[in-house]
């Protein structure tokens, strides 16, 4: 099956994710995410893209940015491969890819989704077992959209922004987000999005999107197939054929 062309919807936020080769680590020691982060905010100063949450796990990243240009995101993250490849290769004596084939990325409608996938993304060490609270892990954006620590690669989105007046009632209010549990049937929308590169939103946005990209934005929808006529030999009997489900790919 080809594979379908990239989002390029300037202004719209995306869900991406990396992850290493056979889902080996990509981030061997502290120095390695300091360096990876220096080399992101470079890139996405120079190509225009912001980023509103993030997470660094050992062996995959989970970014959720809005691209300012066509192409920004693709070019960022190209930009980020090609220093911080050739740096980890030779710090740790390997050689070879070090990530698992094209990021994958997913467009989404910041009104409805821009906060579920801030928790899904700043949610994922707890759900990895790393950590009892996001606050507890250090290498993600969660201290910087709750708490307000200083954090130079996040730009708070405009629906974070809505959350409250000022800072501290925004910090507040996105606390409070992290009270309940994600629902698991948002964990595995957001998931079977990303993954399979399909717009995270419906209706007219999801309609808008697809005019904009030229592409379909969401799987065709399969009926039952009809009855065919069998042949004289199986005396006419009718065969129906099972449509086969999709299998989810957990994080």
């Amino acid at each position: 099956m080809p594979r379908l062309p990239r989002y390029a919807v300037p202004g719209h936020p995306q869900h991406v994710i990396q992850r290493g080769n056979n889902r080996g680590v990509i981030f061997a020691e502290p120095v390695d995410i300091t360096f990876f982060l220096y080399r992101l905010g470079q890139a996405c100063r120079r190509f225009r893209c912001e980023i509103h949450a993030y997470v660094l796990m050992t062996n995959h990243i989970h970014l959720l940015m809005t691209p300012h240009k066509a192409g920004a995101i693709g070019k960022v993250m190209q930009s980020v491969g090609t220093s911080y490849v050739p740096y980890f290769n030779e710090a740790y004596e390997r050689t070879g890819t070090l990530w698992e084939g094209r990021y994958r990325a997913t467009v989404i409608d910041s009104e409805r989704y821009m906060l579920e996938c801030m928790r899904y993304i700043e949610l994922n060490p707890v759900r990895a077992g790393l950590a009892r609270h996001p606050a507890q892990f250090v290498h993600s954006s969660h201290r910087a959209n709750a708490h307000g620590d200083r954090d130079g690669l996040v730009t708070p989105h405009e629906i974070y922004l809505a959350l409250g007046r000022t800072a501290p009632e925004r910090q507040a209010a996105y606390r409070a987000l992290f009270r309940t549990h994600l629902p698991d049937a948002m964990i595995q929308e957001i998931r079977e999005a990303t993954h399979k590169a399909w717009v995270l939103g419906q209706g007219r946005f999801a309609e808008e999107i697809e005019r904009l990209c030229a592409r379909r934005g969401a799987p065709v929808r399969r009926g039952p197939k009809r009855a065919q006529k069998g042949s004289e030999a199986d005396g006419g009997q009718t065969l129906l054929r099972a449509q086969k489900g999709l299998t989810p790919i957990s994080l």
